[in-house]
């Protein structure tokens, strides 16, 4: 019997990559629309077609997809965080789920470093008062990079990139995880009640889990130095994104370079509104070679799993 696989969603113009890897394996491809669908919608869609492996980007995959593919062996994540797949559940059930841990480690490292320069510069501030016919260099707030604390959430791959990047800029740099390596050369351990009253920019690189959904919120944000700039190229939940409307309005926050929301592709009409509100749509991850790699990879991470091979980058773990 052929293997199918069902791509869900994608966050490029087509799936010929993927379907090359997958039909020259001798397996059929079934896609759904780039757009995601919703759960119910991709659960009937599993229904119908009853894969052996499911790639996903931003679709969700809940424990009713999962049970209503028999024969499903792998769901592999298009990306790096698991929030959208019921990864207990395929546990559960002896499915595989992988992931793509690094393929983007630069490029989110790159966005977050960009942000941080866009806002020490005036980068987009400028850039909007020009083209309003503004040419007011005397309005000037600028700041050294080299002069100020930047707190990293999070320290994982993209994190540590993140650090080496800013530590070229001279800047103090503070890390916070609750899994901390032993040592990081340049870069100081702290509580993350330290990070926030010492640094100038706070940079999100943590997971979205159930315990740090909102970690970031109206409590915590009343701990930083007024004036700070947030940073988030995680996940959009893990900050609060009513108590960042309410920092940036109360000048708690001078600026929040938002790359994720917890409520994308909507955008709340008042942070849209705010001079300080940088926004990009959730592209931190993408490049030109990020998102080769990335539709590589995890396309033949399904076609190893399926040939009975091992999966290079197994998320959770077989029961036997």
């Amino acid at each position: 019997m052929t293997n199918t696989v069902f791509l869900t969603d994608y966050a490029w113009p087509d799936d010929r990559l993927e379907r090359g890897i997958v039909e020259s394996a001798g397996m059929r491809l079934i896609s759904g629309p780039a757009t995601p669908l919703p759960a119910s919608e991709i659960e009937a869609l599993v229904r119908e077609h009853r894969p052996s492996a499911i790639l996903t980007c931003w679709a969700p995959v809940s424990a009713e997809a999962i049970a209503a593919a028999p024969d499903l062996k792998i769901v592999a994540r298009l990306g790096v965080g698991l929030d959208n797949i019921a990864v207990d559940a395929a546990a559960a059930r002896n499915v595989l789920v992988t992931n793509v841990p690094d393929y983007c480690v630069e490029e989110v490292s790159d966005h977050a470093v960009g942000f941080a320069l866009a806002w020490t510069r005036g980068l987009i501030q400028f850039d909007r008062e020009v083209r309003a016919g503004r040419w007011v260099p005397a309005d000037a707030n600028l700041r050294r990079l080299a002069s100020l604390t930047c707190g990293l959430i999070g320290f994982g791959r993209i994190g540590r990139a993140t650090a080496r990047k800013l530590g070229a800029f001279g800047c103090r740099l503070l890390a916070y995880d609750p899994y901390m390596p032993k040592d990081a050369a340049g870069v100081q351990f702290a509580s993350l009640e330290e990070l926030l009253a010492q640094s100038d920019i706070l940079i999100v690189h943590a997971p979205l889990t159930g315990g740090t959904r909102h970690l970031i919120n109206q409590e915590r944000l009343a701990l930083v130095r007024p004036g700070s700039l947030l940073i988030n190229v995680s996940r959009g939940a893990i900050v609060d994104t009513d108590a960042v409307i309410d920092a940036l309005q109360s000048g708690r926050l001078s600026a929040a370079a938002l790359d994720v929301l917890e409520s994308e592709p909507s955008v709340p009409p008042a942070l849209l509104t705010e001079r300080g509100a940088m926004l990009t749509p959730h592209v931190a991850f993408s490049s030109d070679a990020s998102l080769l790699e990335l539709r590589r990879r995890g396309a033949e991470e399904v076609v190893r799993v399926l040939r009975g091979e091992a999966p290079q980058n197994p998320c959770n773990l077989r029961r036997s």
